[in-house]
């Protein structure tokens, strides 16, 4: 049985925060592979504030070029909206029936489960493995009340405190400051030579 660790994001841009999160998980879980899952268009947000899935795909294969254990999935832009998580991982079980399945997360998104579309299938699909954030503090008798059952499927995982945020690095580029250290150096060149994030409209596609 493969041990799949799943990361979704819009990764606009990756950032060493991503990484992080999906290296620790890979170690402390025993992953046979990260899959890392672009997503096509949040349904929380407009499509104007997203920049083209080519540019993200670009810099997310630039971001794990270097990891023999991490993968680009196109499970979720290959896919008809709305893009929701809980029909993502029901499309994944489908493709991996054998596969034991960790959705990473950090713990900023675990206080938001309740919100989310169908969170009571959602863990029942996956194992949630949870990397703390600064300033996030999840009160688990609350989360509990809210999704009975969630405390046996949370996995925590030890890792160093990155509080890095792509709208932040957005903000970044488009007020002229640095993003040096917080992306892979690839990633920097890619949004520099493209023209990316230096205005509040999103650019075109390449």
């Amino acid at each position: 049985m493969k041990r799949l660790g799943l990361l979704g994001g819009t990764f606009d841009p990756p950032h060493y925060g991503h990484l992080v999160l999906a290296e620790q998980a890979r170690i402390q879980l025993q992953l046979d592979r990260v899959l890392f899952i672009p997503a096509a268009q949040p349904p929380h947000k407009p499509a104007a504030e997203v920049t083209p899935i080519a540019h993200r795909l670009n810099m997310l294969e630039l971001a794990i070029a270097g990891n023999p254990f991490f993968e680009i999935s196109r499970a979720d832009i290959d896919r008809p909206g709305p893009h929701y998580t809980v029909d993502l991982l029901t499309i994944l079980r489908e493709a991996y029936p054998e596969a034991e399945l960790f959705f990473l997360m950090g713990s900023d998104s675990l206080v938001d489960l309740p919100r989310w579309r169908d969170p009571h299938r959602l863990i029942q699909l996956t194992w949630l493995a949870v990397m703390p954030r600064p300033g996030y503090v999840v009160h688990m008798p609350l989360l509990e009340q809210a999704l009975p059952g969630i405390s046996r499927r949370l996995i925590w995982l030890d890792a160093p405190f990155l509080d890095i945020a792509s709208h932040d690095l957005r903000r970044r580029v488009r007020q002229g400051g640095s993003i040096r250290y917080l992306v892979p150096p690839e990633v920097e060149a890619y949004i520099h030579a493209h023209g990316l994030y230096r205005n509040a409209d999103r650019p075109s596609g390449p």
